[in-house]
């Protein structure tokens, strides 16, 4: 098995075959970001049958590369540049640094199996995360337009607009206006231009969510039994988190939702606090159905929140430990659908953590600390969830 290290950058790529027993630069070359120097390149490499390719930040400058080369049955594995800089270092002749070096070094933290990490081709939550971008994009951009549609109508109308402004409602008020003077034409005028953005911005926006829905029902994704979570949340949280097999543990999804509060400790006293860190959109789409169980008197999201609130826990507090809580929920339902979908289309998938949930139940157990890690994530089975 020959290994190719890759050092992309926006320009040129960099690839050095490197032999994973002996660690010795066996070849290397330089090509243009080009379709037709890609085939170049993968012609060069055929010359190893047996050949895995180390990508340097395969999700980021060389997500092209890695996604093309996925597609032509390359075996792909993603090293972090910090990976290839600690090899780097460790290396004869450290504090040396350029393109081939790079790619040497990007081979040989995949074949240390270190910090690489298998690339899968892109499945419908690389296509969700895009359409959840999207949909922000709309609503700041409906925001905005809606901002200022509010600006004109309150030099129209006497008090302006209600703060809940449709298109609808701002056309009724707008007809209600008599203009009299050029500055009054031209603020109707505009107004009325800003009224049917308004309306274009809300179609997107529905058909964006039509999109979200049909994709997570072809998921088939059980996060949308659970109380809260509709098509556009569950939309966020399966594009947002990507393939959940990647955290081997539902502490480590905690913690990369910024659900995990932080402990700070000094001598005899000890206390936690709200984590900032984490994947905020992520961390944003579980406040939401978190507030929305605590609005669902009957759901167990409501009886757990009202739990802590007799605990003499602040309401602050309280929605804290829910969400915390909802991440272990949501990281268990994901991973039963992996491995639903893993025993469906064949062997693959992480089988190292224990996945059943109900997917009807709004919470997990309480099996899991509401308190940060005491140090760092170990790979260990999670107990299992179940529901009351």
């Amino acid at each position: 098995m020959m290994l190719i290290g890759i050092d992309p950058h926006k320009s040129p790529h960099t690839a050095t075959a490197v032999d994973p027993e002996t660690n010795r630069d066996h070849a290397s070359m330089r090509i243009d970001v080009s379709l037709e120097e890609y085939q170049r390149m993968l012609d060069w490499a055929r010359q190893w049958p047996e050949r895995r390719w180390a990508v340097e930040n395969a999700r980021g400058l060389g997500h092209h590369l890695t996604s093309w080369l996925l597609a032509r049955g390359e075996l792909v594995v993603d090293v972090p540049p910090s990976a290839t800089a600690r090899v780097r270092q460790l290396s004869r002749g450290a504090g040396r640094k350029n393109d081939r070096i790079d790619a040497a070094a990007a081979a040989c933290v995949a074949a240390l199996q270190g910090d690489a990490r298998p690339v899968q081709p892109e499945a419908s939550t690389g296509a969700l995360a895009l359409l959840d971008e999207r949909r922000s994009n709309l609503a700041q951009a409906r925001v905005r337009t809606v901002n200022q549609l509010h600006a004109l109508l309150r030099a129209l109308l006497p008090g302006g607009a209600p703060r809940d402004l449709s298109a609808a409602k701002a056309e009724q008020l707008l007809e209600s206006v008599v203009p009299a003077g050029p500055a009054e034409l031209t603020r109707h005028a505009l107004a009325a231009d800003l009224t049917a953005e308004v309306r274009t911005w809300d179609m997107k926006l529905k058909d964006n969510a039509k999109a979200m829905a049909a994709l997570v029902a072809e998921s088939e994704s059980r996060l949308t039994d659970t109380p809260g979570i509709g098509a556009v949340t569950a939309a966020r949280l399966l594009g947002r988190t990507g393939n959940p097999t990647r955290f081997p543990t539902a502490s480590a999804f905690a913690q990369y939702s910024g659900t995990a509060p932080i402990e700070i400790a000094s001598a005899e006293r000890a206390r936690h606090r709200l984590s900032r860190r984490g994947d905020r959109q992520l961390n944003a789409a579980l406040h939401t159905v978190a507030i929305t169980q605590i609005r669902m008197p009957g759901t167990r999201g409501h009886a757990y929140y009202q739990a802590k609130l007799a605990e003499r826990k602040t309401s602050r507090e309280a929605q804290r430990c829910l969400k915390r809580r909802l991440a272990d929920h949501v990281w268990r339902t994901m991973m039963a659908d992996e491995r639903r979908r893993t025993r469906t289309t064949g062997p693959g998938g992480h089988m190292g953590a224990t996945t059943e949930s109900s997917a009807a139940s709004p919470t997990p157990t309480a099996s899991s600390s509401d308190k940060s890690l005491p140090g760092p994530v170990r790979s260990e089975p999670t107990p299992p969830s179940h529901a009351a």
